[in-house]
């Protein structure tokens, strides 16, 4: 027997399905689990699931990893994987994308 949802949970879901009304079940489950991390708990669940969305993207489906391995900093590293984020979130037809201009978004 699968125990109530709570609020938050219920408000996560709500705004999983807001921002990304065409990802796949496997990557909606893993982002409903990132945005529950401890450390995203004090933030509104629309901003939770958008940092959790962009950083499942990231590291997922984009070479951000293997930028970050042959030596890439961090912010550049984000730098050449915009777009590719971008392009898997039109394809889930989410309702916000990544903007490449605006610093500390993800």
């Amino acid at each position: 027997m699968r125990a109530p949802a709570t609020h938050r949970q219920r408000a996560l879901a709500k705004a999983l399905t807001a921002l990304l009304p065409m990802a796949p079940y496997s990557d909606i489950e893993q982002i409903r689990l990132d945005s529950s991390a401890p450390h995203l708990r004090a933030l509104p669940p629309t901003i939770a699931v958008w940092l959790a969305t962009v950083a499942h993207v990231r590291h997922q489906h984009t070479d951000y990893d293997a930028l970050m391995d042959d030596g890439y900093d961090r912010d550049s590293a984000r730098f050449f994987v915009v777009d590719d984020i971008n392009r898997v979130l039109t394809g889930w037809r989410a309702t916000r994308l990544l903007d490449p201009d605006v610093e500390d978004e993800s």
